[in-house]
């Protein structure tokens, strides 16, 4: 069973989980995987995939499970530790198939339930498809002791992002432990709750694309920015304060990201387009809202590598608190070739409505939009994008 124990998973799906349930309780979603990098699978792979998502159903939240979240999640509510202590995972709700070496997972069911498949699904995939195609990890410890000096070296912060294409549970688990040991101060945490947990970490993250998209498909794309920034302080009251910039263009995001939302988010997350134009661009629109710069973070977290941070580093130079989230670049740098996969949200029913809703999300990089491209041609004239 390659996800053992209910905690491995990402730390943003239980606060996006937490966060569905107050404000859309009986809203329904559909999610599908998409294979971007084209990656054909062995025969045999979908029932493979099938008999780990049957499994699942057998997760619970432990003792020691509710013990560290109570202690280190302080913004969940009583409300939400009992709704995690009764959930348990539908596999109903997953449908795969295999056509040659196409692989197809689509989820469906209510979000609040539905959320917290994503990270699971893509790190069983990523680990069957290296186990069933007979490639190992090679140079594990030697590489990941490499990246720590390295991180250390430049005084850089890490924090690691990396579970849903990791090559292994092993290998996530060897190289937290070599950063953790080799980091002292600099690794900040990582968004892995399980491994948190076991390493006496902070489980990093806040919100995903799809709360933004969500926000789109059910108020409007003029409005989702602003309803989802609103919604996340109601629930939170202030915590979590990394605020995900890009699902409709950072540009767009920055109409929002009003006075008040740029004094009370702790900072933001850069996960597309120019490191350096959104750097720029952030540092003009705190101080265009008389907020010192200084006191805000960016989190840098697309596709980074030493090379990367190295030179945002050195970019930034200390006008703001820079951090980097590292993900595949750790967790399956191990002499194989990473899977590029992703699950995302395509549809929505909010309650009330009588059909399901087409959701996109924009980038700042042109071409990369994601969604029915009718919908993302619309997403663009509303928000006068060219």
């Amino acid at each position: 069973m390659i996800i053992h124990d209910f905690l491995d998973n990402d730390l943003y799906k239980f606060t996006t989980m937490n966060a569905i349930q107050k404000k859309f309780p009986d809203a329904e979603v559909v999610y599908r995987f998409v294979n971007r990098g084209n990656t054909l699978f062995p025969p045999g792979f979908a029932e493979a995939v099938r008999k780990e998502v049957d499994e699942m159903a057998t997760l619970v939240l432990s003792p020691e499970n509710e013990r560290f979240l109570r202690a280190r999640c302080y913004y969940f509510d009583s409300v939400f530790f009992d709704l995690l202590k009764g959930f348990r995972f539908n596999p109903d709700e997953v449908k795969v198939s295999q056509a040659g070496g196409r692989l197809d997972v689509e989820v469906r069911g209510l979000w609040y339930r539905t959320v917290l498949w994503e990270v699971p699904l893509l790190a069983i995939i990523s680990e069957l498809y290296f186990r069933m195609t007979g490639q190992e990890a090679r140079d594990t410890e030697e590489r990941a002791m490499a990246k720590a000096k390295a991180f250390a070296e430049m005084h850089a912060e890490i924090s690691e992002f990396g579970t849903r294409r990791r090559f292994s549970f092993e290998v996530q688990d060897r190289v937290i432990c070599i950063l953790r040991e080799n980091m002292k101060g600099l690794l900040n945490g990582t968004s892995n709750v399980y491994f948190a947990m076991k390493y006496n970490l902070t489980p990093m993250g806040t919100h995903p694309h799809e709360w933004f998209m969500y926000h789109g498909a059910h108020f409007g794309y003029r409005s989702a920015n602003a309803m989802a920034l609103a919604n996340w302080v109601d629930v939170y009251d202030g915590y979590l304060g990394i605020a995900l910039s890009d699902t409709y263009t950072s540009d767009n995001f920055f109409n929002s990201f009003d006075t008040k939302y740029a004094k009370l988010f702790d900072g933001l997350r850069w996960d597309s387009g120019d490191p350096f134009e959104f750097t720029e661009k952030a540092l003009r629109h705190y101080r265009r809202h008389r907020v010192d710069p200084a006191s805000k973070t960016i989190v840098y977290s697309d596709a980074l590598d030493l090379d990367g941070v190295k030179r945002i580093k050195e970019y930034v130079a200390g006008r703001l608190h820079d951090v980097y989230g590292i993900g595949t670049y750790i967790t399956n740098d191990v002499g194989v070739t990473p899977l590029n996969i992703v699950i995302k949200l395509f549809e929505c029913r909010p309650k009330g409505s009588d059909i399901f809703l087409p959701t996109v999300k924009l980038s700042d990089v042109a071409g990369k939009h994601t969604g029915d491209p009718e919908e993302i041609d619309l997403c663009l004239r509303m928000l006068r994008i060219k």
